[in-house]
């Protein structure tokens, strides 16, 4: 497989010195400063799939650059070990990435960035989230039926197989 080694060789980053407190940091907006750790949490997150799918999971090949400039990427962690990224169609906010280094998987970051999502929802007064992922990652699929998200279709797209997920949230009080 050359082109994983490619990825490898690319995508590594130094190693990080992670400890407990590092959770408690964020999450905050990216600067193109984050950029390096961005890939670098990226890549560690999703490594562990290279091996089930027959080419590179999509998000291995996002322009964070650009999404950075946009305002759609919050990480979280000091040094940054986590980070999601979110967008608002109509009705709906998307959440088209969520990832955790390796090293904090576990610790309660991931539940603490879909937390941070279901709040931006809410202080736009949206219900509805919604996020797909790869049929292969099985492990996302299950933290996110156990968060309440549910399966709502399954299709190919761009050469994925990606299972399609959404949760409502409860209508606020008034007040």
């Amino acid at each position: 497989m050359k082109w994983l080694h490619r990825v490898e060789t690319q995508l590594t980053t130094e190693d990080q010195t992670v400890n407990s407190a590092s959770r408690l940091a964020g999450p905050r907006q990216a600067t193109h400063a984050d950029l390096p750790a961005i890939r670098g949490v990226i890549a560690a997150a999703y490594d562990k799939y290279l091996s089930r799918m027959d080419q590179l999971p999509a998000p291995l090949l996002r322009d964070y650059s650009s999404l950075i400039e946009a305002g759609a990427i919050w990480v979280a962690g000091r040094p940054v070990t986590g980070l999601i990224s979110l967008a608002q169609a109509d009705d709906v906010i998307l959440i088209e990435n969520v990832a955790v280094h390796p090293d904090q998987q576990g610790s309660g970051m991931g539940r603490q960035l879909m937390e941070f999502a279901e709040d931006y929802a809410r202080k736009r007064q949206i219900r509805r989230l919604a996020l797909y992922t790869n049929e292969v990652m099985t492990e996302n699929q299950a933290i996110y039926a156990h968060l309440g998200y549910q399966v709502t279709s399954r299709r190919r797209e761009n050469g994925y197989r990606r299972v399609y997920m959404e949760k409502t949230l409860p209508a606020s009080a008034p007040g």
